[in-house]
């Protein structure tokens, strides 16, 4: 990890995250030969410039290259020349493609160039710049007793970040690689590197000290706090007392989650006292958004969609109240290039290669009822399967018949043909399981009607969608039953509800309220629904421990005729693809040349 540092920009540009320049050159070099530390870190405005570099550290995991996969799990099935995608190399065993991408097509955003905290989306790599962010938070850190000049409140807020994003970077490296050596000072360029690696478990706790420090000293609302003042209305993305604790909460969720508390107790269970914890942490996010006292808010159900993307000419982020934590918006318009084309099939103006959602995942999306597709009652039938689905199956999945474009022109092409023979049913170049992928375009995002020319799209790292739902995880599992709860706050089965409720979806149904197994399938269903594509299935399936059985190894396609009346005849489903998976496939491998770096850091167990 080298001392990376650039120069300070004017105090008109230091305290907006949004568009916040920077450098292009990193340059390894003491801090004092390019600025110096009376410069930096001896007042509030300059020292939070330097703070600032931070927001730039966070990859946009959909941008990071021209054409990358960030679903790495049961849910997306790339087309057969598109095999080079990171989520197909992982179905074929590999793993290691997340450093280079696969077939040399530098397809990954795990490890996409060097620390570039430009505002350019692509060469922005999760390897390096979570090292460099855990660098760039110690070195502020350890440089605050030099700031003696500004106030009690100024000082809390650059101690909160700097605190904040060293457990952030530390927790986003272990969620891929397991417990890593956490690291609380600046390192020395010459002084002999032998920290050992922790468990899982003691990374993950090192962590949530720093979150919950960072959470006593950050603003609930910059907006209504002294120091963000300066810069209201333009605080939207910064990181706040709600945003330390859900990644408090969801660092010690995933630390009692079965796969790592495995690890510590050789048990395929959940850890009692450590979800408790994070339920804790969880609720006292959810009452200061609930009370009004945080900007966090669920997005009601017309505007669900600005979860992932806006269309606006002048590139509106995406997100707000809803988005709890997320990169900023590097380059909007590289929406068009980077990602619309992943999903748009080349006769719209899309790529040669394309991703669809696999149909056993769209399975997972019920019906209007509420219930799953293969549950009693739920009238699911093969005769009409895309009648009164779940709202959120219309706003996340394109089926055989959906408006594609909404002008004139291009006519052959306007409604999806995505049966067996249909326009856009090609396995190697558009649709290869008979659904395309709907949650990040609009039927004007083609080459017709141009929307995409306008479209910014931004993957969340964290909504309070997801809040509600690790908490109902985190108390059902800590507790025991749905009906439990933290003291004070609402049950397992209530959090749950008010996810549906926003999607017009009924109550979890009384057959999935009476066992802790029971509901904790039904909630393993809401959040690949809820949380579709966004990027966290490839972890929920490995921390609960299910990624190596077969029903999330194999990945289907649909197979029909469209009928005279439009509807599908003989729909069957088939396996396309079985992912290669083992117990080594838990945990990404280390790069061979960091690994070797000193003796006792080692790789990880299989690699």
């Amino acid at each position: 990890m080298k001392t990376y540092l650039r120069a300070i920009l004017s105090v008109s540009t230091l305290l907006i995250v949004f568009g916040l320049a920077s450098c292009k050159k990193y340059l390894d070099r003491p801090l004092d030969a390019n600025i110096s530390e009376q410069d930096v870190f001896t007042n509030f405005r300059s020292f939070q410039g330097f703070t600032e570099e931070l927001y730039h550290c966070l990859p946009d995991m959909s941008k990071s290259t021209w054409n990358n996969e960030w679903n790495m799990g049961d849910d997306i099935l790339s087309t057969t020349n598109a095999q080079y995608r990171l989520g197909a190399e992982f179905d074929n065993g590999n793993y290691r493609a997340w450093q280079t991408g696969g077939g040399g097509w530098d397809n990954s955003w795990l490890d996409d160039g060097g620390p570039n905290t430009s505002n350019d989306p692509h060469r922005k790599g999760l390897w390096p710049l979570s090292w460099y962010g855990i660098r760039k938070a110690n070195l502020g850190l350890a440089n605050l007793d030099k700031l003696v000049t500004a106030t009690q409140d100024e000082k809390n807020v650059l101690r909160g970040q700097l605190l904040f994003f060293r457990g952030f970077f530390h927790f986003q490296l272990m969620s891929f690689w397991g417990g890593l050596p956490y690291i609380d000072t600046v390192l020395s360029s010459t002084a002999k590197l032998e920290l050992p690696r922790l468990t899982y478990r003691e990374t993950a706790l090192r962590a949530a000290k720093d979150f919950e420090d960072a959470a006593a000293l950050l603003p609930i609302n910059w907006d209504s706090s002294p120091v963000g003042d300066l810069t209201k209305g333009l605080n939207q993305q910064r990181v706040t007392s709600s945003v330390a604790l859900a990644y408090k909460g969801k660092d010690l969720l995933y630390a009692a989650s079965p796969m790592m508390n495995q690890l510590t107790t050789g048990g395929n269970t959940y850890d009692q006292e450590l979800c408790k914890q994070a339920a804790e942490a969880f609720s006292r996010v959810l009452k200061l958004s609930e009370t009004g006292a945080s900007q966090y808010k669920l997005l009601p159900w017309d505007r669900y969609s600005e979860n992932v993307f806006t269309i606006s000419p002048n590139g509106k982020h995406p997100g707000f109240p809803e988005v709890i934590f997320g990169p900023p918006s590097f380059s909007p318009g590289n929406s068009r290039w980077s990602l619309v084309n992943m999903f748009i099939p080349p006769p719209l103006g899309g790529e040669a290669g394309i991703s669809s959602p696999a149909a056993n995942y769209v399975n997972y999306f019920g019906m209007a009822n509420g219930l799953p597709i293969d549950a009693a009652g739920s009238g699911y039938t093969t005769a009409d399967p895309w009648t009164n689905r779940d709202p959120r199956f219309y706003k996340a999945i394109t089926y055989d018949g959906v408006r594609m474009i909404r002008g004139t022109a291009n006519a052959a092409y306007r409604f999806a043909e995505l049966f067996n023979g249909g326009n856009l049913r090609l396995d190697n170049t558009a649709s290869r399981s008979g659904y395309l992928v709907r949650k990040f375009v609009t039927d004007g995002c083609n080459s017709t009607d141009n929307e995409w020319n306008n479209i910014n799209i931004v993957i969340p790292y964290l909504r309070l969608a997801d809040v509600y739902l690790m908490y109902a995880e985190a108390v059902v599992q800590g507790y025991g039953t749905p009906q439990s709860s933290v003291p004070t706050f609402i049950s397992a089965i209530e959090a749950v509800n008010k996810v549906r409720a926003r999607a017009t979806v009924p109550d979890v149904d009384s057959r999935y309220a009476n066992s802790k197994d029971a509901f904790m399938g039904e909630l393993m269903r809401e959040r690949a629904v809820e949380l579709a594509f966004e990027g966290l299935r490839w972890h929920d399936l490995r921390r609960w421990n299910v990624a190596e059985q077969m029903k999330y190894r194999e990945k289907t396609v649909i197979d029909f005729d469209r009928g005279p009346n439009g509807k599908p005849l003989n729909l069957r489903e088939r396996v396309v693809v079985t992912r290669v998976f083992e117990k080594k496939h838990n945990w990404l491998p280390l790069p061979n040349n960091q690994v070797n770096l000193y003796p006792s850091f080692g790789q990880n167990e299989g690699w």
